[in-house]
């Protein structure tokens, strides 16, 4: 049986948050970007903080300029799951096996936020998102930005997240 590991960030969720994305689990610790990015979506290969600089023409070269735009919009972010283990040694989704979810961190974060929209990162956010909150209905699957979610270019991606985010 493989390790167990334990989120290593808590969700960041800025006073003013209207927006709520959410995806999994942070991907394994050696397909991180090295120095200060260790964040939410740190992969290399993960497509999120390209689709972020895109919507907002921003840089963000490490985690606190990406905190501070995303306070600056009202965008909150986290994950779903709180403790997972990999089937195998990969990022994907499909992959990780729940030990245990994220629910007390967004149960409270939910009750103390009402937020416009929840956005999830895949489908399969999506599903165990509504396996925890059935009664929530204000939440929407945007395009994943895993490089294996191909169906859409990049710019594709960065348009519908522009369209969807708080400008």
């Amino acid at each position: 049986m493989t390790e167990i590991e334990t989120h290593p960030f808590k969700p960041f969720v800025p006073a003013k948050a209207s927006v709520l994305i959410l995806g999994t689990f942070p991907g394994r610790k050696k397909t991180l970007v090295p120095g200060n990015n260790e964040w939410f979506y740190g992969s290399k290969r993960n497509q999120f903080w390209n689709i972020i600089r895109g919507v907002y023409n921003a840089e963000l070269p490490a985690t606190e300029e990406k905190k501070i735009l995303f306070t600056e919009h009202g965008i909150a972010i986290g994950d779903i799951f709180l403790k997972i283990r990999r089937k195998e040694d990969n990022n994907l989704d499909a992959n990780l096996e729940v030990v245990e979810y994220n629910d007390r961190a967004l149960k409270k974060i939910l009750k103390q936020h009402d937020f416009v929209s929840i956005f999830f990162t895949s489908k399969f956010v999506e599903k165990q998102f509504i396996k925890l909150f059935p009664n929530l209905k204000n939440g929407e699957c945007l395009p994943s930005p895993s490089p294996r979610y191909a169906r859409m270019r990049l710019a594709e991606k960065i348009n519908y997240y522009k369209n969807k985010l708080p400008k």
